[in-house]
């Protein structure tokens, strides 16, 4: 008899039988603490522990997309282990086959599908359940489309897709209508959308979601899926979504598609086991060589503060760093002279909205004339986003400010040549999305440059909040391979042309 059995007990959720020290030793293996977790006021008051434990001790199940770790757990041990699975997904006709007669396109030309492309596609139907990490700009959209044209064929059940925003929700309908435009696949007669209220039920196939219109219906309501895709999903970690994911019970292919993770490992294990191991589909540097995606240079420009300011702000919390940065006057004057000096279509991120937003609006709006202006953020309507987006995509000379939240997960700007960071950041995901925002190539545009501003308010031994988180952001650059170099500016002083 096996040491462990496991077996499946729905599309989420395996059941291992084993002996008690063995499920107690599944469970420190499957046991993590939470990211900063000494700072919750769960672990402050000693009700939490600060452990997350991936493996349910009291009634030993665990999510379905960890079969591989719970197998590494029993090879490295020595353990024998059986896996019973009482329902096997359906094998279909060759998918390679099926993906060469698909006519797709792109703006209503026909389009060929990239090698990483397919090979996501292939691998991800080989394995049934999987998280593709592939980074902005790679083309997750297209092989999503291709993964649902095929279940359409080869499945009987409904497909749903969950995306994070109303905005993406309308893209990705879009996306689906333009690479079908060439071909005979009527996208309206297959996609219901969801979201602000829209109706839930539906007998078309194929559903796009926001999570947020779903994640308090019944798990009855999610019978109908047969097939489930996560987009965006490293937001998949927070709890809303966790249940949303855990009510697909009968989803046996379950797809997953993200830029990147971050650095916890218990981020990526919840995710993997919603959907499934991950795959690596590319990188945004290979991308860049084979030209898919626009050359990238990267600027650092550290603002130098005076010593008065400098002496001011020692040892303050990161928020009021955080606050007194955004509201500080020569450094937004810095940021409307960058802007004006750039050429072509520049968009400027910022992280609060009436503090830092609305005021480098303003006074952009007092000094700039000669080149539109435009602005999003939330609470901005979605046609009114939609409608920028469309508009910034046919200049060579506008300003964009743009909120991080909206803009790293819900607006797809080709034509962007300049990217300024306004405020600083030390979260990958949120980097790497930002910085792809301007990597998609447009007819005459094959180069982006991100002007990454910093400030030095280090006084003798003490090192500022911000510019530690420079340092995180220098080692994700490092790390992904990218060009860049950093220039120290005298905040207050004219700007250098050698160094922007």
């Amino acid at each position: 008899m096996s040491d462990l059995i496991i077996r499946q007990v729905d599309a989420v959720h395996l059941k291992i039988e084993s002996e008690k020290s063995i499920a107690k030793e599944l469970s420190d293996f499957f046991t993590f603490y939470v990211p900063n977790y000494q700072y919750t006021p769960a672990f402050k008051n000693k009700y939490w522990d600060g452990q997350i434990r991936l493996f349910n001790l009291f009634n030993r199940t665990i999510y379905a997309g960890l079969e591989d770790y719970i197998r590494k757990f029993c090879d490295d041990r020595n353990y024998s282990y059986s896996l019973i699975k009482e329902k096997e997904t359906k094998q279909c006709d060759d998918a390679e086959e099926f993906l060469n007669t698909l006519s797709l396109s792109a703006n209503g030309k026909p389009i060929s599908i990239h090698d990483h492309q397919k090979k996501a596609f292939l691998d991800s139907l080989v394995k049934k359940r999987t998280l593709l990490i592939s980074p902005t700009g790679s083309g997750k959209s297209l092989i999503i489309y291709c993964l649902v044209r095929y279940l359409l064929k080869c499945t009987e059940g409904k497909i749903l897709i969950v995306v994070p925003t109303t905005n993406l929700v309308n893209q990705m309908k879009s996306d689906f209508e333009d690479y079908a435009s060439n071909d005979s696949f009527d996208i309206s007669k297959k996609i219901h959308t969801i979201f602000s209220g829209k109706e839930k039920q539906t007998d078309r196939r194929v559903v796009i979601s926001t999570w947020q219109s779903l994640y308090t219906l019944p798990e009855s309501y999610f019978n109908q899926f047969e097939s489930v895709f996560g987009d965006e999903c490293h937001l998949f970690k927070a709890k809303s979504l966790s249940g949303l994911m855990e009510n697909i019970k009968k989803a046996y292919y379950r797809f997953g598609t993200t830029g990147t993770l971050d650095d916890s490992k218990i981020h990526k294990l919840v995710i993997e086991g919603l959907f499934g191991p991950s795959i690596k589909v590319t990188s945004t540097t290979e991308l860049m060589k084979k030209k898919i995606l626009s050359k990238l240079k990267i600027h650092c420009l550290t603002l130098n503060h005076n010593k008065e300011s400098c002496s001011e702000m020692k040892r303050k919390k990161y928020q009021e760093e955080i606050d007194w940065l955004v509201q500080n006057k020569d450094r937004n004057q810095f940021i409307v002279d960058l802007a004006k000096k750039l050429k072509g279509n520049t968009l400027i991120l910022f992280n609060f909205v009436n503090k830092h937003g609305i005021p480098l609006n303003d006074l952009m709006e007092s000094q700039i004339t000669d080149r539109p202006l435009y602005m999003i953020h939330g609470k901005t309507d979605v046609d009114e986003r939609e409608m920028i987006r469309k508009i910034v995509d046919t200049k060579e000379s506008s300003i964009l400010l743009a909120s991080y939240g909206t803009c790293s997960t819900g607006i797809n700007i080709r034509n962007i040549h300049n990217i300024i960071f306004a405020s600083p950041s030390k979260s990958v995901i949120r980097v790497l999305q930002s910085i792809g925002r301007g990597l998609r190539t447009s007819e005459g545009k094959n180069r982006a440059t991100v002007y990454d501003i910093s400030d030095n308010l280090s006084y003798k031994k003490y090192v500022n909040h911000t510019m530690n988180h420079l340092e995180n952001r220098i080692k994700i650059y490092t790390n992904e391979k990218f060009d860049y170099d950093i220039s120290k500016i005298r905040l207050g002083g004219p700007l250098d042309g050698n160094n922007v």
